[in-house]
């Protein structure tokens, strides 16, 4: 009986073993953790399911006893937090969820993985503090947590993980010190603090982790004091970066032993004294950058050790002294930027000769002499700057020659002789600045131009002869300033071939002629200055084919006949010049004309009209019509003690109005609930959200408040200052906004659920958005978290949202403020298009609508609003198509570029408007995986929305169209992605991942 019971016992253990799965707890918590993800967009995690083995999904890797030994789910755009079940993958060796979008707190369960070594959650939007369990992991070696929100002080209790050998705790919001019990790490190899907001000093104590091959302690943090002398102790160390933190003092000589060091980053912080003498004796160092501190002094002679030098980067400093002749002499040299400091004598003149030398940059000094003449003796010259100093001589012959040059700014010297041969048709050539110098010659003819040559400067130099027909050849040019020369002949008809031309200056020159008519095929020209030349004939009418000019200069020439009716239509013009000349009749009194001042005119005696002067006999109707100038008529007089009168008593009226309305001040405070859907709360609830430190954003129309409700629902409280009901011209958009929002429902659209109100005061209130805004995320610290998936997520939904809006909705909703700050993402990144404050109706399709102002925000508005205060759909088009550009180079509309350039400006020329030239300006924090053909195409699509002419864009249906139906696949960008920006912004944080022996454990 015994035996068949004991019989029966192995049977059911057998048949239940082979039902079900090898280790249960490792199953269950696999598929626990994917219960708890709550989005999974491209269905990655398909395969995880109870009807195959858990070794065969998706990211599972598998030892051959079927234990878990690797868990990869990286880059699948998942949300959701980290099921605590996960605890039971005890023989787990890899946990990898890098870029991804959880949402949640690391759980304290992962410290029950006795034997995990290598600990990866970088790239994600974890919120908490560290959690001290995670130093239970005795046999970690890697723990990077980069790019997160952590919160809190950096955790002491790493301190017990003697095998790490990979600490990343950078991209978070550590606050606090750095604990001097991180020199009791005794194996650490790679440690990176940088992108916190730590501050304290940099304890010496990091001096003792003599293994240290890599230390990253800059941007944002800020320290006080100086660099320890104990960080020469760290011989092992071979990259160092301590840029944008604060520090002060002078460099420790100690630095000097280090003898393995390749890069040193001390950028960006207030660091004095002379430069160190013993960092030359860094042998192995291949960047060096010191620039934006205090340093003063010489360059030290010591420095002609540094044979193995790429980059030296010194500008912004207050150095004085000579070039020393050893730096053309370093052989590997290909940046030199020595730009402000007080530099004197002559260039080396050997620079280039020696080396692959790219980007020079020896601006706003005091430097004498000639220039080197074999700058680009091996075509690798790029950038040469040399403006802003006491250069003479010529420019070297050699430079017409070099193929690789793409910029070259030399304007400010005392340059004599002509422009070399070819310079202007070298094939990469963007910019040539060679303004303010004293060469002479002719205008150089070309054959062949690059395209992507937008920018030549020669004013004020003395240039003679006539300009060439070859000046049709610059397709490309924006501007074109030969202002301050010697210059004569016509202008000739071939510069309206000049399609990109938006500002042309040839004044003070000896142009004789007449004005091109041919001019008027410039359709981009928003800035003619023809003035001081000895012009002649008729202003003719053909300038009001440039629809958005908006500066025009034609005084101190010859001109005849009357100013043409039709330019004073031109709603675009703000400001215009005819004085001094010898022009007759009636000036203009209609459009633009009538807000230009007096002093436009003079110079012209058969001009008339208000304040020039009587018309002559016939001039109007036939009838002379006197005008006394400055002189107040009796009649005006009148008029005015009128007025007074009047005004007087309507300060009386206000004042009782005033008296009466403050009886009424407390009935005034009363607050009412208007609601667009069933709410669970009062105004009494939305004012208790009404705090300092709830907080979240200010701007000119009010400031936003974070606040829970009764039943725990979180909202956006928008304070709208000095308000009224009454709809007045000054609701800071209330109205707007109550009327757009109140009427419609829309997933891509901000929910407003309704808003509290007195006669003071109204508060708007939304439902919140966890991740802020594009912009936000896009443009700060937390910029590396969007990467293209999300990117092109968010251009999608933002884009259906606003086609809602123009296709939709009836009538008709044009939002006027499109940009990346108004498009709001939710907990899993999806988008929402907010801030309704100047939206407008349109009552028919197509149509346009004549605003008083211009309303918006720089960088985004359309050519046309711009212009001519006209606003239709596609003034919103071409605002999300900068948003488009954002999201593909992760800039930002404005303030990167200089000299006024914005994005659209700087994408067209770096890309010349080729789908391909993406490469150039793709954001280097996405993944080298991104698509080809997706990063093209979003590319493609930002080019059709921001065409300068509105007929030419695209409508968002269109848009949403284009967007959706993305092309074949094509390669991956890979390794073609190599920064393209300016050098003067040459650095990012640390690499997010572990060295590549690490990875490999």
């Amino acid at each position: 009986m015994h035996f068949l019971l004991l019989l029966l016992l192995l049977i059911l253990h057998f048949h239940f073993s082979a039902a079900k799965p090898p280790f249960v707890p490792e199953y269950r918590a696999l598929l626990s953790l994917k219960t708890a993800i709550t989005s999974d967009p491209q269905s990655s995690l398909l395969s995880w399911n109870t009807s195959t083995s858990h070794c065969t999904w998706l990211g599972i890797t598998c030892d051959n006893h079927h234990h878990v030994t690797s868990l990869n789910i990286s880059n699948l755009n998942l949300t959701g937090t980290l099921s605590p079940q996960i605890s039971h993958l005890r023989y787990l060796h890899s946990l990898s969820v890098a870029v991804n979008h959880f949402v949640a707190s690391i759980p304290i369960e992962l410290s029950l993985i006795p034997n995990l070594i290598y600990l990866n959650l970088s790239n994600n939007i974890f919120n908490s503090t560290f959690p001290p369990q995670l130093t239970y992991l005795r046999y970690l070696k890697v723990l990077d947590l980069y790019n997160n929100n952590m919160t809190g002080d950096l955790p002491v209790e790493v301190r017990n993980l003697e095998n790490l050998r990979h600490l990343h705790l950078g991209g978070n919001f550590f606050t606090g010190n750095i604990p001097r019990e991180y020199g009791k790490l005794p194996v650490l190899e790679y440690l990176a603090l940088s992108g916190n907001a730590l501050v304290g000093v940099i304890p010496p104590e990091i001096g003792n982790i003599t293994t240290l091959k890599e230390l990253y302690i800059g941007y944002y943090n800020t320290f006080s004091g100086g660099i320890p002398p104990e960080i020469g102790n760290l011989s092992e160390l071979v990259k160092l970066d301590a840029a944008n933190c604060g520090l002060s003092g002078e460099i420790p000589p100690e630095i000097g032993k280090l003898e393995k060091l390749d890069t040193l980053f001390f950028q960006v912080n207030a660091l004095s004294g002379s430069l160190t003498n013993e960092l030359g004796n860094l042998k192995s160092l291949k960047s060096l950058d010191l620039s934006n501190n205090m340093f003063s002094g010489e360059i030290p002679g010591r420095f002609s050790g540094l044979k193995n030098l790429t980059l030296l980067n010194i500008f912004r400093n207050k150095l004085y002294g000579s070039i020393p002749e050893f730096i053309s002499e370093l052989p590997k040299l290909e940046v030199l930027q020595l730009w402000e400091n007080n530099f004197t004598g002559s260039i080396p003149q050997g620079l280039g000769k020696n080396s692959k030398l790219r980007i020079l940059d020896i601006s706003t000094n005091k430097l004498t002499g000639n220039l080197p003449p074999n700058m680009c003796s091996g075509n690798n010259l790029q950038t040469l700057i040399t403006l802003g100093n006491f250069l003479f001589g010529t420019i070297p012959q050699s430079l017409g020659q070099c193929q690789s040059l793409s910029r070259i700014r030399m304007g400010e010297n005392y340059l004599n002789g002509s422009i070399p041969k070819g310079l202007l048709s070298l094939p990469k050539l963007t910019q040539v600045e060679l303004q303010d110098n004293l060469l002479t010659g002719t205008f150089p003819m070309t054959s062949k131009v690059s395209s992507s040559l937008g920018q030549i400067s020669l004013s004020n130099n003395r240039l003679s002869g006539t300009l060439p027909l070859s000046i049709g050849n610059f397709s490309g040019v924006q501007k074109l300033l030969l202002d301050g020369n010697r210059f004569s002949g016509e202008i000739p008809a071939k510069i309206g071939k000049l399609q990109q031309l938006s500002k042309m200056d040839f004044s003070d020159n000896s142009f004789s002629g007449s004005i091109p008519k041919e001019i008027s095929q410039c359709k981009a020209l928003t800035f003619v200055d023809l003035s001081r030349n000895k012009l002649s004939g008729e202003v003719p009418t053909e300038i009001t084919g440039m629809r958005i000019l908006n500066y025009l200069n034609v005084s101190r020439n010859h001109f005849i006949g009357s100013i043409p009716a039709p330019i004073a239509a031109m709603q675009s013009l703000t400001s215009v010049d005819f004085s001094y000349n010898n022009l007759s009749g009636l000036v203009p009194g209609t459009g633009q004309f009538s807000y230009f001042n007096y002093t436009s005119f003079l110079g012209n005696p058969d001009l008339c009209g208000p304040y020039l002067g009587p018309c002559k006999e016939g001039i109007v109707d036939g009838v002379s019509r006197p005008h006394e100038r400055g002189v107040f008529s009796p009649s005006m007089k009148l008029l005015l003690v009128i007025g007074l009168l009047v005004c007087s008593i309507v300060f009386a009226i206000a004042a009782i109005i005033k008296a009466r309305s403050l009886k009424k001040a407390s009935q005034a405070r009363a607050w009412k609930l208007t609601a667009f859907q069933q709410l669970d709360f009062t105004c009494d609830d939305v004012l208790e959200c009404l705090k300092e430190d709830n907080v979240i954003g200010k701007g000119g129309a009010g400031i936003v408040y974070k606040g829970v409700m009764p039943n725990g629902e979180l909202v956006a409280v928008k304070r709208l200052l000095g308000m009224s009901r009454s709809g007045s011209s000054h609701d800071h958009g209330f109205n707007a906004e109550i009327q757009t929002l109140g009427r419609i429902r829309h997933r891509h659209i901000v929910r407003l659920f309704g808003f509290c109100s007195n006669h003071e005061t109204n508060l708007l209130v939304y439902e919140y958005m966890p991740n802020g805004s594009l912009g936000e995320m896009l443009h700060g610290n937390k910029g590396g978290h969007l990467h293209w998936d999300t990117r092109y997520k968010i251009a999608l939904e933002a884009a259906k949202g606003l086609c809602y809006l123009h296709h939709d909705c009836s009538p008709l909703i044009l939002h006027r403020d499109v940009k990346s700050n108004n498009i709001l993402l939710d907990s899993g990144f999806e988008a929402h298009v907010a801030d309704f404050g100047l939206a407008k109706f349109l009552q028919d399709s197509g149509t346009s609508e004549c605003m008083s102002a211009i309303a918006g925000s720089y960088g985004y508005i359309a050519p046309e609003y711009a212009y001519t205060l006209k606003v239709d759909e596609k003034s919103d088009v071409y605002s999300f198509g900068v948003v488009l550009l954002e999201l593909v180079s992760g800039k930002k509309p404005v303030g990167e570029f200089g000299d006024g350039v914005d994005i659209v400006q700087w994408v067209r020329r770096m890309t010349e408007g080729k789908k391909e030239g993406v490469l150039k300006i793709l954001d280097p924090r996405i993944s080298t995986t991104v698509p080809l053909h997706e990063a093209m195409h979003v590319f493609y699509v930002a080019m059709l929305c921001v065409e300068e002419q509105a007929i030419e864009r695209p409508k968002m249906r269109e848009v949403v169209q284009m967007l959706t139906e993305l092309p074949k696949s094509s390669p991956s960008l890979g390794p073609a992605l190599e920064s393209q920006g300016d050098t003067k912004d040459h650095h990012q944080p640390p690499p997010q991942s572990p060295p590549p022996d690490l990875l490999s454990i």
